[in-house]
């Protein structure tokens, strides 16, 4: 119900309540019918089940599957080695999964303890959670707000109500009836009194609350990345593969007459190789170290899959507040006759402080108090000369405040105000030290400064001043306000960041949008967001004009908006959800509990670090300096690593498929195959290790930002057509080499072995292919590669390991032949880059 729409008595004849409240009978009849004012979190998996639940996947099933098949074989390193990925996935699964239940805690933490209530016509003081509908409650400066309030009698109460709107300047409320989008006469569940003092009847408890549809909307699952997908795709595809293959290979063999044993060894190596059960830890081990790249940059991931998604992402969609600008008033603009006492008036008629470089109190007063400030005027030292004698505090029908001060005795009268009732009441402008009598052109003069700083979204106070006559008392206080000398206009707004602009610039250098949400006013949000570049064309959509959309309509225009203003948190998802819908990428920035559904709904949720805790839960990554530059930061990391995932990928499934097509080809030809299962194993084994990992942390390629977002597919059809030509290049240049050994009349050993070296050689080689362009290899890559190098002299030297992998030693000749016919991958390559584009 539009609750704001009634008056307050028509509010309390539909609760059937009344100023008296409840009585103790009524209320028991209520809890009865409404329930607890609390927040329900829905019935959750126990922890032994969510954890064996982290089982089903279909690539850990795999995953599983081939550490079974390696210990049957004998091969129990690997085999444990698997499980470890195994188990550690499970693990990091299980934990991030907990985060929808934390955010709800925090929730539900949120909530304020007790309320001040009237029941039986006297106050008491109770347990928030046992306010039921149509309670009155009673709200004094200091207390956090229960329930959904209709407010019934407001005395200047002022509501700070950033945690859900994002706001920075507390809200004035009062009981008035409204219009049907406005809210002044509404106090929502876990925001706060600021100053002032009001009684209120509940409307809403509980989940019915605007916090308690929040929670609601953050509950659920968990949404998979885009990386979580296609790695699931991938070792779907590259199961499906290795089954019919191993298959196709083991019927071959079997009609061949080959031992069953050797062909079931075979066949189950074949399939541990095709299986690329080392892409989950040589991702997992790029990721951590991206993360801890991206957490000296003050970005601390808390979801691990999520850190390339800020690579592949094309919108990001932040809030104003505290994000892309400062979250506190600064004088931005002024129009002063009379600079001094100006400055004066702007500390003395002043109720903020600064302590430790913070200011305490109103906003607006500390604005104007950090103005005076930064211009030599400190107010401690001020008051020590010019005490103050009296005040006329701030009211929101008078719309101004004055204090009287001495002045070397004298007493002065100090206001600042509403600029358009400041100004009537004044009959003289002070200009560069002069008085004269204020004409109607100063009048019309002060009214333009006003609508242009008005227009840029300022908000304006008139400063005025006047001394008092000797025999003059404080009995008459609008007497007090009257015949005033007229010194300027202050204008002031919550600044956008330093860095906001050069960020904006370089995300759009970079193909990423940006998008600003707010529940902030038309006129400011487009100000700020014209400042810093997201505005061009001066369209601004609000959050009214928003419900009057058809979601069809919406999903059409969504990518032509750039600002929205006044929206509402279900309105953020829904903006989140038509971008996704048109194919976008989408992450989401914010700090406040509004923010929370829609950090979860988009790929990836950005919270500031100095937002709420809800806000944090529900994200998967924190800035700590609340800085919108950072963001540039990130995505560049996860561009990067994104790269290097994509490098691994390349370089793995071509060595996959290279021993896949040389064994499925041999048996194909009636050659004998060439690598038996210890050595399949063996390829498998190093090539998924050292060389693999280094190409994870493979810096950064030049003008990674100066590029359109990726596509967001692990292997483009570009690298999909290398990686296919690469593999073939290594079946055939292997298949010849052992053809010729073996024609040439070298034993079945030799030729074996110089068959399972230049295979080797190939992913040694094939390294460097898959490196960052145009860029000196890493020290951790050339370290790996040395490594492999030696342990295949091992294998293939040492006597001990020779007996392991039924190996036997070779010559020079043999290693020019092996290098000539590995370097072929370099060419393949080359002619790949210059071909395909």
């Amino acid at each position: 119900m539009k609750w704001q729409n009634k008056s307050a008595e028509d509010v309390l004849n539909s609760l059937k309540s009344t100023n008296k409240g409840l009585t103790s009978g009524e209320v028991q009849k209520r809890q009865d019918i409404y329930g607890k004012n609390e927040l329900i979190e829905e019935e959750k998996p126990g922890p032994i089940t969510k954890f064996l639940g982290q089982f089903k996947d279909f690539l850990i099933i795999l995953l599983i599957i081939a550490a079974i098949a390696a210990a049957l074989i004998g091969d129990i390193t690997d085999a444990i080695v698997i499980l470890i990925v195994v188990i550690l996935n499970a693990v990091v699964s299980f934990i991030q999964e907990n985060r929808a239940e934390n955010a709800m805690e925090q929730l539900k933490n949120m909530t304020s303890s007790e309320a001040v209530v009237i029941r039986d016509g006297e106050p008491k003081k109770i347990t928030a959670s046992e306010l039921t509908i149509g309670d009155v409650v009673i709200l004094e400066e200091g207390d956090n707000i229960p329930a959904d309030l209709r407010l019934l009698k407001s005395y200047d109460l002022r509501v700070d109500e950033s945690a859900l709107t994002g706001e920075s300047k507390p809200s004035n409320k009062d009981e008035n009836v409204l219009s049907e989008d406005e809210t002044t006469n509404l106090a929502f569940m876990d925001s706060y009194v600021a100053s002032g003092r009001a009684r209120g009847v509940v409307v809403e408890i509980g989940m019915n609350t605007a916090i308690g549809k929040i929670a609601e909307m953050i509950q659920g699952e968990e949404q998979k990345t885009p990386l979580q997908d296609r790695i699931h795709g991938l070792g779907k595809l590259m199961g499906l593969i290795a089954i019919v293959v191993c298959t196709g290979v083991f019927t071959l063999q079997f009609f061949k007459g080959v031992p069953l044993v050797t062909n079931f060894l075979t066949a189950v190596s074949l399939a541990v190789a095709a299986v690329p059960e080392g892409l989950p830890a040589i991702m997992t081990l790029t990721l951590a170290l991206g993360m801890q790249r991206m957490a000296k940059s003050n970005a601390v991931v808390r979801k691990l899959l999520a850190v390339e998604t800020l690579g592949s992402c094309t919108t990001i969609c932040t809030d104003k507040t505290g994000t892309l600008t400062k979250n506190k008033m600064a004088v931005r603009q002024t129009k002063i006759t009379s600079p001094e006492m100006a400055f004066k008036i702007s500390a003395l008629c002043n109720n903020s402080s600064i302590s430790n470089g913070k200011v305490i109190g109103d906003p607006t007063d500390g604005a104007m108090l950090v103005y005076a400030d930064e211009n030599g005027y400190n107010r401690q030292e001020l008051e020590t000369k010019h005490k103050r004698i009296f005040e006329i505090p701030l009211d929101s029908e008078r719309k101004r405040m004055t204090t009287v001060n001495e002045f070397n005795r004298d007493r002065y009268v100090l206001t600042k105000g509403a600029p358009e009732i400041i100004i009537e009441r004044c009959n003289m402008v002070e200009e560069n030290g002069e008085l004269s009598q204020i004409t109607y052109e100063n009048r019309m003069e002060v009214l333009d400064d006003l609508k242009e700083m008005t227009s840029e979204a300022l908000r304006v106070l008139a400063l005025a001043y006047r001394k008092m006559g000797s025999d003059e008392g404080f009995d008459d206080k609008a007497a007090l306000e009257n015949d005033l000398i007229y010194v300027g206009l202050v204008g002031m707004m919550d600044p956008p960041r330093k860095e906001a602009k050069e960020a904006v610039a370089l995300c759009e250098k970079a193909g990423i949008k940006v998008v600003m949400i707010t529940g902030d006013n038309k006129d400011t949000a487009a100000a700020i967001a014209s400042e810093i570049g997201i505005l061009k064309d001066g369209n601004v959509l609000t959050g009214s004009d928003l419900e009057k959309i058809d979601d069809d309509k919406f999903k059409d225009m969504v990518q032509n908006v750039s600002v929205y203003a006044r929206v509402f948190p279900e309105q953020k998802v829904r903006i989140v959800e038509a971008l996704k819908s048109q194919g976008q990428v989408v992450a989401m920035t914010g700090d406040g509990v509004n923010d929370a559904p829609a950090l979860k709904k988009a790929a990836i949720g950005v919270a500031m670090g100095s937002g709420t805790d809800v806000a944090k839960e529900s994200a998967d990554m924190l800035l700590q300096d609340d800085n919108f530059a950072t963001i540039v930061e990130a995505v560049k990391e996860g561009r990067t690593i994104f790269d290097n995932i994509k490098r691994f990928v390349k370089f793995q499934l071509s060595t996959n498929i290279g021993a896949i097509l040389t064994i499925t080809v041999a048996s194909l030809i009636s050659l004998p195959i060439p690598f038996n299962p210890i050595q399949i194993l063996w390829i498998n084994i190093i090539m998924d290790g050292p060389p693999a990992q280094s190409l994870g942390v493979e810096p950064s390629e030049a003008g990674v930002m100066e590029r359109p977002p990726s596509s967001g597919n692990i292997i483009p059809k570009r690298n999909l057509i290398r990686i296919g030509i690469a593999g073939i290049v290594m079946s055939i240049g292997t298949l010849l080499l052992y053809y010729y050994e073996l024609s040439s009349g070298a034993s079945v050993i030799t030729s074996m072995t110089i068959a399972f070296t230049v295979f080797v050689m190939y992913q040694i080689f094939n390294v460097f292919n898959c490196k960052a362009k145009g860029m000196i290899p890493n020290k951790t890559l050339l370290i790996a590669v040395l490594a492999s190098f030696l342990l295949q002299l091992c294998v293939i030297y040492l006597p001990y390991l020779q007996g392991i992998f039924r190996t036997t030693g070779i010559t020079i000749m043999d290693w020019v032949l092996i290098v000539l016919v590995a370097s072929t991958i370099f060419l393949s390559e080359f002619i790949s880059e210059k071909v395909i584009k």
